[in-house]
């Protein structure tokens, strides 16, 4: 085993930190910057609807299911070491993103890129912990908020940006591109600046956990992409009913791994807190809700209204900003006075920006104005900001000590396979109401129909949401960063979620 090293001299410690806070912007901004390509992608690409939703649901899918082992492998043979082959391994799959020949091709590569992400993400803040010491990771976790407030307001628009400009020729492959050479720089740096770590007592794999959450996972997500498609099949009904069986098969096997060698997948204890139980409730909902609303907003706005990709992109930016300050207001200064209360009022305050928006659509149209989506989505953004900033504390309020880390790998996974369920249910919620065979006439009016069918959906999601958190701790914990801090912060990082 290596020992924890002793802290670096100042400027390797803080190349170190540029470097790992490199790749966490890479795997933020992916998402956004592939969003606003959609559109692009499907009509160069002639990408089906189902594939367009695999796009985005495929890389969600492989870094959910490979979150948890990523961190474990980096406490088994060495953080620096599995950070460098998953930023490599993500370089590459961008540049087989970037030179996808069809469709099927930029699906499997999306999915190889969400599994480099899943090894390279967990490192992170395991790296901080190490290279380090705790009076300074306050600073340290200040810069990662300013990060990700960055890559929410700059994703959007680069993607816009590279995706208008239509760079040498080649349309919407530059936003995969871009991250080659970030990505090689950071390779050649982190292997001279990063130095290595491992966990003192590092729990063991659990590859047939991770089999049977990807098994259970793809049992419900294929049937409900391809289905409307292909008229909704037998099978179809059939694998979803699977699914479950899956997932009952999942928790017995867990239950008896925890038994064995203490080292499950999925910490199945965790779930006997109240509060933990239903915050990942609330994860999961939240992914979904997110899952549907960012794909469906970015069709309506340029298939439906017509608009182009910059359009939209600089449409989104009020939406961004909002998020952002309120996020910082909602850790800082709200919470600590209301509790509980801040975050119930977010998944209001968000739930009426959606009933905005709706009516907007309705009353506007297609003639409807950038300037008067502003006000909906500032709405959205703000009761956004007031839940995701606080929510990873109050789930882990009431969370042992010792399962802290176990219980923040589980948080992210959830959502991220709450945002791969979303995408999947896009073919329900949205493409749904869309005929087969549009004349270019009926395609607007179409998009805008079905825009408003899913925002409902999306509203009723909020509800929930609301009701959910009642089961959170009245006042949550500020920061439990310290919490278990002799054990690494195995997949640790709620602030790098996207």
């Amino acid at each position: 085993m290596t020992p924890n090293p002793q802290p670096l001299p100042d400027r390797a410690r803080w190349l170190a930190l540029a470097i790992v806070m490199t790749a966490a912007f890479m795997d933020l901004v992916d998402v956004t910057i592939v969003n606003i390509a959609i559109p692009s992608i499907q009509r160069s690409a002639h990408a089906s609807l189902s594939q367009i939703q695999w796009i985005t649901a495929g890389y969600a899918l492989a870094f959910a299911a490979g979150l948890i082992t990523g961190g474990r492998l980096g406490d088994i043979h060495g953080r620096k070491r599995v950070f460098l082959v998953g930023i490599g391994g993500f370089t590459l799959a961008s540049a087989l993103c970037g030179f996808a020949v069809n469709p099927e091709m930029l699906v499997a590569s999306r999915i190889l890129q969400g599994g480099m992400a899943a090894l390279m993400v967990p490192q992170v803040l395991s790296i901080v912990h190490a290279t380090f010491p705790a009076h300074e990771r306050g600073k340290v976790f200040g810069l990662f908020g300013a990060i990700v407030g960055l890559g929410a307001v700059s994703g959007p628009l680069l993607g816009a940006l590279l995706t208008e400009w239509n760079l040498f020729g080649l349309e919407w492959r530059p936003i995969f591109l871009i991250n080659l050479p970030v990505g090689v720089a950071a390779l050649l740096l982190g292997r001279r600046f990063i130095t290595e770590s491992r966990a003192p007592k590092a729990l063991k794999l659990d590859l047939v956990g991770v089999t049977l959450v990807s098994l259970g996972l793809l049992m419900l997500l294929y049937p409900l992409t391809r289905g409307r498609e292909l008229g909704w099949p037998l099978w179809g009904h059939l694998c979803m009913a699977g699914a479950l069986v899956v997932f009952a098969a999942l928790v017995s096997y867990e239950k008896r791994k925890a038994a064995r060698d203490g080292s499950p997948l999925i910490e199945l204890s965790l779930f006997r807190v109240k509060s933990f139980a239903a915050g990942i409730a609330v994860q999961t909902v939240f992914g979904v809700a997110l899952g549907i609303f960012f794909l469906v907003w970015t069709l309506y706005m340029q298939i439906g209204l017509g608009w182009s990709p910059l359009r939209a992109g600089l449409t989104g930016v009020p939406f961004s900003i909002a998020v952002s300050t309120a996020a910082g207001l909602s850790v800082q200064q709200l919470v600590p006075r209301f509790g509980r209360k801040v975050l119930q009022a977010g998944a209001l305050v968000m739930g009426l920006g959606v009933l905005l928006y709706l009516w907007e659509a309705h009353h506007y149209g297609l003639a409807v104005a950038s300037w008067q989506m502003a006000l909906p989505l500032v709405v959205m953004g703000l009761g956004m900001g007031l839940i995701v900033a606080p929510l990873t504390d109050a789930v882990l309020s009431e969370v042992p000590r010792e399962h802290a880390g176990s219980a923040s790998g589980l948080i992210n996974t959830v959502q991220q396979m709450g945002n791969a369920l979303g995408l999947g249910l896009v073919s329900v919620v949205f493409f749904g109401q869309i005929g087969d065979r549009l004349a270019p006439a009926q395609v607007g009016p179409a998009f805008v129909h079905a825009f408003q069918h899913a925002l409902w959906y999306v509203a009723a999601i909020m509800g929930a949401i609301f009701l959910l958190m009642t089961a959170l701790p009245k006042r949550p914990a500020q920061h439990v960063e310290g919490a278990g801090q002799e054990e690494p912060a195995t997949d640790r990082e709620p602030e790098l979620v996207h």
